[in-house]
């Protein structure tokens, strides 16, 4: 039954990280995602979030807040399938923040992909950040004490010097750990090409998103001469975006994040699409918090077989439930019927803005 959004409450958070998080083209040391909370007509309640990267896309946090307020306007009072069609048919506004409005509402309606029916576990990438040579041996052994066995390594700054660090990290790690290494679009053709086809392949899983989004010809010559599989990432938003990369010599992977896909049952979709065109899905936005993990989570059931990305709420040093993410030696393990309970005074503590909007007596 679609029941109607009653109220709606919208924050934005500051989660400070327990450590900075580097990438090539911004250093985070908190994240601030949108927070959305609707309530429905006999009560029931949805959570979704969104993230907004900036430098990862057009989208701004500003813009995402704005398309929030606009949209939730428009759906408080309506029944919640009219709600999530009217926000999807908008998400050229705001991919992220429909996508945080919608996953908020099929919450709200217990969504069938988030009802865990039986015990899984997942194991989950983790960073690699180790600069220098000596350090590199110490957190590969750290970090497989840990549990985890797929290690992630940010690239993209100088494709010689790259490549030095990626060999020593392969040394260090000496087989112990699968390696993805991600460029986030930092590399131009030249450097992109000359960096995949000199790669040492031992121990490393895949090369991620050498070059700009919107360039698929410099990504597609970079994964003609790659020694590892290609995966790309930022261009993967629609059905049509994974059978463009389908068409494309060298493509093994695409990467999907929940939060491009405008809710729970497009991403099983997609995830699904990846297969059919011949590629692997990787799962996981390593920029969100525990709501959007543990979607993504869910989610991946039965359609993810690789170490997921959805390990964005181990960097904050505060999770927003009150029952936290299982998590354990390198993986998140939902125990049958996990269902999460909303730490309300965390989130409370860690709201910077707020507007509530609701249906007027």
């Amino acid at each position: 039954m679609s029941e109607r959004v009653h109220e709606l409450t919208l924050r934005r958070l500051r989660l400070p990280l327990t450590r900075p998080y580097r990438l090539s083209y911004r250093i985070f040391t908190e994240f601030e995602p949108i927070v959305v909370h609707v309530r429905s007509s006999s009560g029931r309640e949805g959570w979704g979030e969104g993230h907004i990267s900036p430098g990862s896309s057009s989208e701004t946090r500003d813009g995402g807040w704005r398309f929030c307020e606009e949209h939730a306007e428009r759906i408080v009072g309506k029944d919640a399938r009219t709600a999530s069609r009217l926000l999807a048919e908008s998400m050229a506004g705001s991919k992220v923040a429909a996508t945080a409005m919608i996953t908020a509402i099929e919450m709200m309606q217990d969504d069938s992909t988030l009802r865990v029916e039986t015990p899984v576990a997942f194991p989950l990438v983790t960073p690699f950040h180790a600069l220098n040579e000596d350090d590199m041996e110490i957190e590969a052994d750290s970090l497989l004490a840990q549990g985890f066995r797929t290690f992630k390594v940010k690239v993209g700054n100088d494709a010689d010097g790259d490549l030095a660090r990626v060999k020593f990290i392969q040394a260090a790690v000496g087989g112990r750990a699968k390696l993805r290494i991600d460029a986030n679009r930092a590399y131009s053709r030249e450097d992109g090409r000359r960096f995949a086809s000199s790669l040492d392949p031992d121990g490393i899983e895949l090369f991620e998103q050498p070059c700009a989004a919107d360039d698929w010809e410099a990504n597609a010559a970079v994964a003609a001469v790659s020694a590892v599989p290609l995966m790309l990432d930022e261009p993967i938003c629609d059905i049509s975006d994974i059978d463009r990369a389908g068409d494309l010599d060298g493509i093994g992977y695409c990467k999907l994040k929940l939060k491009r896909f405008g809710g729970l049952q497009n991403l099983r979709e997609a995830l699904t699409r990846v297969r059919e065109c011949g590629m692997q899905p990787v799962l996981g936005d390593g920029l969100s918090a525990e709501i959007h993990c543990w979607m993504e989570a869910c989610a991946a059931v039965g359609l993810v077989t690789n170490a997921g990305e959805f390990n964005g709420f181990l960097k904050p040093s505060v999770r927003l439930f009150s029952n936290p993410l299982p998590f354990s030696f390198g993986c998140i393990e939902l125990p049958a019927g996990f269902r999460p309970e909303i730490d309300r005074e965390a989130v409370e503590r860690h709201t910077i803005a707020r507007a509530h909007f609701s249906i007027r007596a």
